[in-house]
């Protein structure tokens, strides 16, 4: 679900990263909501796949929106690293 060169962003709650998905939808940001990779650890179970070059544009508009990313992560070669 996610390949490489993906990035990934979670959030601390549910309700975080279902309004950041209808925030970033709105901008018209390409991005998918999908379960958290078994790799990483989130309470929230559900996180936001994008591509790197979005990263600004996803911390932006998250940022103006009063939102807090609690962690983003990359694919590469089938390993995550983490960014943020």
């Amino acid at each position: 679900m996610v390949n490489d060169g993906d990035c990934v962003a979670i959030f601390h709650s549910i309700h975080r990263v279902m309004k950041a998905e209808k925030i970033l939808k709105a901008e018209k940001l390409e991005i998918l909501l999908i379960p958290v990779p078994r790799q990483l650890s989130s309470d929230c179970g559900l996180a936001i796949r994008f591509a790197l070059a979005d990263l600004a544009g996803l911390e932006k508009v998250v940022e103006g929106a009063g939102l807090v990313v609690a962690e983003i992560w990359q694919k590469q070669d089938g390993a995550f690293s983490q960014l943020v």
